[in-house]
């Protein structure tokens, strides 16, 4: 019973730093845009640009395209 002593106020002293944290996250805008966050983790930007894939109709194949082999693929367009 004696280590209560210790443990109350450690555990007081625990809660009120992490309410201190998070009352800094909170004013210093972390939590302002929560949609783009969410939005930034599944945006692909390993593709090229479509400036850069430029689709060539008389070959049917597009300029942008590299080796599958290569770890810098892009994506292929469909012919019409």
């Amino acid at each position: 019973m004696e280590v209560l002593i210790y443990l109350v106020p450690l555990a007081l002293a625990l809660g009120l730093l992490g309410l201190g944290g998070f009352l800094w996250a909170l004013n210093s805008g972390q939590f302002d845009d929560l949609d783009g966050a969410s939005w930034r983790a599944i945006m692909d930007d390993d593709l090229a640009p479509p400036e850069q894939a430029v689709f060539d109709r008389d070959s049917g194949t597009s300029s942008g395209e590299v080796d599958a082999g290569s770890p810098h693929t892009t994506r292929k367009q469909k012919s019409l």
